[in-house]
């Protein structure tokens, strides 16, 4: 089979290869999947650079998230067992964690439904306790991992503010549903969000990026609010003065959703339930803003890397447009 692997750390663009290699041998537990469509993540540019949590021995895989075809003919959500990621024709992931894909959804959204979604409702309701009539500031509201939370949040009845970097970053911002966008490029991210919300700031904050967006949000966080830590795609791990959470009376909540698979699965299963049923309602939808040709892969991993894409980015196989 064809599968994109990587030989030595780098930027993906570099040490992605597509190999001929034969079909990965499930380990106890596990299936092999016939891939129908990866969603491509920042973290599988971590992972060719050696920076994710996780590292697999080399030549690995990247591609963290699938829709698939199991062996019986059923089509699930997966996140394959590395070495032997989704950018591949076949992948092999843990049985028990198989959920089925939404019946509402293509293979490209089924497969973009699954880590940036459960990590968007994880955080902003077990951890942050999102309410409705809320205000939720989303940070990189235009990417994967935001608008997903932007989604969420409108389904959850809450005012939703995008910051975006870009003009038309700021238009998919707008076509998602957020209620107001701030072009980071353009206005005063702190000035543009207090005139929006009559100087109260916002209840919830969801920030995947860190540095500059942390600092921007610890001015911004209403009383009572909560700074959701979702990620650090800005490239530095902020450090949060803890007088001033104290001063301003705010929380600064962590989530690593990946421990969910480990310490509570049954919760991930009723995760995907409830996305399911927001699909099937129309309350969410991923925005696949491009299916990219399997040959094309390691361009479309850089070009997420560099935080010049929106929406999310689903490699197909060959002769597949689902």
């Amino acid at each position: 089979m064809q599968a994109w692997r990587v030989h030595e750390n780098g930027e993906p663009g570099e040490v992605m290869q597509l190999d001929e290699t034969d079909r990965p041998e499930p380990g106890p537990g596990q299936v092999l999947l016939k891939v129908r469509a990866t969603g491509l993540n920042f973290p599988d540019a971590l992972l060719c650079r050696g920076q994710y949590q996780v590292r697999p021995p080399l030549p690995f895989t990247p591609g963290v998230e699938i829709c698939a075809e199991t062996e019986d003919g059923r089509r699930v959500i997966a996140t394959p067992a590395l070495p032997h990621g989704g950018l591949a024709e076949y992948a092999v992931a843990d049985e028990a964690a198989l959920l089925p894909a939404p019946e509402a959804l293509d293979d490209a959204e089924a497969a973009a439904l699954h880590i940036g979604y459960q990590t968007g409702w994880f955080g902003l309701h077990r951890r942050a306790g999102l309410r409705e009539g809320e205000t939720l500031l989303v940070h990189a509201a235009a990417g994967g991992v935001g608008s997903a939370a932007v989604q969420l949040g409108k389904a959850a009845g809450a005012t939703v503010i995008g910051v975006v970097g870009g003009p038309d970053k700021a238009a998919v911002a707008r076509g998602i549903g957020c209620d107001v966008v701030v072009d980071r490029h353009a206005e005063d991210v702190v000035a543009a969000v207090k005139e929006a919300t009559g100087g109260r700031g916002a209840d919830v904050i969801y920030d995947p990026v860190g540095g500059v967006a942390y600092q921007q949000s610890a001015k911004l966080v209403a009383f009572e609010g909560r700074i959701l830590v979702v990620g650090f795609a800005g490239g530095t791990v902020p450090a949060p003065a803890l007088n001033h959470a104290l001063i301003k009376n705010y929380s600064i909540v962590g989530l690593h959703w990946g421990l969910y698979n480990l310490k509570d699965p049954a919760a991930v299963l009723r995760c995907h339930e409830t996305l399911t049923e927001l699909a099937a309602k129309g309350l969410v939808k991923p925005y696949v803003s491009e299916r990219v040709a399997f040959d094309a892969a390691a361009d479309a991993v850089q070009r997420i890397s560099e935080g010049t894409t929106t929406g999310r980015l689903v490699v197909l196989p060959e002769g597949v447009r689902a």
